[in-house]
C-alpha cells in the first residue's frame, strides 16, 4: 500500500464494477416489518398490503393495457385515443407508483415484476395481436370497473381495521382518477352522428 499526503496508508484504486453480487432476500414478499414505528398492527398491516398488492397488480395491468393499445389503434379516432391512451398510461404510472409506497409506509413489499404481475392479477391479459378500438375500449372499461370495485371493498376494509392513510389513498387518489379516466374512454363508444339530418 503506498503512502498518501497526510502519512496515510490508501488502499489501491479498484475502478472494476464489482457484479454478480448474490444475496438471500432481505424481507420475503406477503411479509410485514413486525418492529416499526406505526400505530397500525403488524397483522393490520399485513392484511392491507395483501389486499393493496392485488390492486397493484391489477393497476400494472391496466397501465400497461393503455400503453398497448396506444400502440396498436387505428382508424378514424386514432389520433385522439393515441393521445388520450398516452395520458392515461401517464396517469396510471402515477396510481402505480402511490400504491406501491403505500405497501412500504405499511412495512411490506410491493410486487413489481412482470411475470409475478401477470400471475397475481385478476384482470384477464389481452391477445397479443392488435384488436377493434370498441373492443380496446371494452377491455379498458372492465379493467377500470374491476379496479373501482376493488378500490370500494378496500375503503371499507380499511375503515373497519382503522386503516385512515389507505381509506383515503384508494378513494382520493385511485377510484377518483379510474372513475375519471373510465368516463373519458367510455364516451367514445357511445353512438352520435356526425351530421344532424
Amino acid at each position: 500500500m503506498a503512502k498518501g499526503s497526510k502519512g496515510l496508508k490508501s488502499a489501491p484504486a479498484n475502478d472494476a464494477p464489482r457484479w454478480h453480487a448474490k444475496a438471500q432476500e432481505i424481507q420475503k414478499f406477503g411479509t410485514v416489518i413486525v418492529d416499526m414505528p406505526h400505530f397500525l398492527t403488524a397483522s393490520v398491516r399485513e392484511k392491507m398490503v395483501g389486499k393493496l398488492n392485488q390492486l397493484l397488480a391489477d393497476s400494472i395491468t391496466l397501465r400497461d393495457m393503455y400503453k398497448k393499445h396506444h400502440w396498436q389503434v387505428s382508424g378514424p379516432t386514432f389520433y385522439q385515443l393515441h393521445l388520450l391512451f398516452d395520458k392515461h398510461f401517464d396517469e396510471q404510472v402515477e396510481l402505480v407508483d402511490t400504491i406501491a409506497e403505500r405497501i412500504q409506509i405499511l412495512g411490506g413489499v410491493s410486487i413489481a415484476m412482470g411475470g409475478d404481475v401477470a400471475q397475481l392479477s385478476h384482470i384477464p391479459a389481452p391477445p397479443k395481436g392488435r384488436e377493434e378500438v370498441p373492443v380496446q375500449i371494452s377491455r379498458l372499461l372492465e379493467a377500470h370497473k374491476h379496479i373501482m370495485q376493488e378500490c370500494h371493498d378496500i375503503a371499507e376494509a380499511a375503515d373497519d381495521a382503522g386503516d385512515d392513510g389507505t381509506n383515503d389513498m384508494v378513494v382520493s387518489d385511485i377510484l377518483r382518477a379510474n372513475e375519471l379516466q373510465s368516463w373519458f374512454i367510455g364516451q367514445h363508444l357511445v353512438e352520435m352522428p356526425l351530421i344532424l339530418k
